[in-house]
């Protein structure tokens, strides 16, 4: 019978100006919450100032910095700049470990979680999220991940749902919620009623007047952008688009139609136009 001999593991040690010492976990954290409120962001700062204390406290780590963001998404890593900056590190070798607090910190959906896990096992950096113990070097981590990482994506679509009703009722209320920054002749007042911004009530006046006195969208268009005169969205250049979105705004005779887009799902956040896949509510005299 062949005769087999135990090698044992060995620590690694990295050589410092001759001196061989064992290689310390260069460790950084990612934090984030999910929202801009006073109170979240709060939290937020409270573990950017936890998690930097305690990697420095442990002898065995290295602090490799801290990755935060603030208010964005966790549904998906589309915008997420600290977070797509951090696998950009750890993928160009400046750390070993990441460590977060939980699932729900990291991702929500469960696709993008397992994606940026496995992409960092297979350059040998491992993340330990704090609140549910799982270590993803860990064999039984990936398994743990993915039910865990599938509770905290439902958890979402929950949330998401429910912040959803909360916009439906308002709209069934006749409540108008509009954005005036890109739209104009209208402010916001201290309320958030829709007031008349009596400037850029002027062009639109005139592009109706104009329109009526028989010029097309690229004549009016034209016009305007000779004179220099300023769109919705602060620029000069006018589109035959633009001046047919004015033209066929309800809100510029003061009524709202609510609800003329909808988000496909909670995961993509892609707003589409409502061809009917939702109920509309008219609003006449909202402002």
């Amino acid at each position: 019978m062949a005769k087999v001999s135990v090698i044992p593991t060995r620590q690694q040690v990295q050589v410092i100006d001759g001196v061989s010492r064992e290689r310390k976990k260069r460790v950084c954290a990612y934090c984030r919450v999910s929202t801009d409120t006073e109170e979240q962001l709060t939290s937020y700062e409270a573990q950017v100032t936890y998690y930097e204390n305690y990697i420095r406290s442990k002898p065995e780590y290295e602090f490799a910095g801290i990755f935060a963001g603030e208010g964005i998404t966790g549904t998906n890593t589309k915008h997420r700049v600290e977070f797509d900056r951090m696998i950009e590190a750890a993928l160009a070798g400046q750390f070993d470990m990441i460590i977060t607090k939980s699932i729900s910190r990291f991702a929500r959906n469960t696709l993008d979680c397992l994606k940026y896990v496995r992409l960092l096992k297979e350059k040998g950096i491992w993340v330990y999220f704090e609140k549910e113990n799982i270590d993803t070097l860990d064999s039984k981590g990936e398994v743990f991940l993915t039910i865990l990482s599938s509770l905290a994506q439902d958890e979402s679509r929950n949330i998401s749902e429910n912040s959803r009703l909360g916009i439906v009722r308002r709209f069934q209320q006749g409540k108008v919620r509009v954005n005036p920054k890109r739209f104009l002749g209208y402010d916001k007042d201290e309320n958030g009623e829709l007031i008349i911004n009596e400037q850029e009530a002027a062009v639109v006046r005139r592009i109706y007047d104009e329109y009526l006195g028989g010029l097309g969208y690229k004549s009016i268009a034209l016009k305007l952008e000779a004179e220099g005169i300023r769109n919705g969205s602060g620029k000069v250049k006018w589109h035959d688009s633009n001046i047919k979105q004015i033209l066929t705004n309800e809100k510029y005779m003061g009524d709202a139609l609510l609800q003329k887009t909808i988000t496909l799902d909670f995961l993509t956040h892609k707003r589409v136009k409502n061809k009917g896949g939702a109920q509309q509510y008219y609003v006449e005299d909202s402002h």
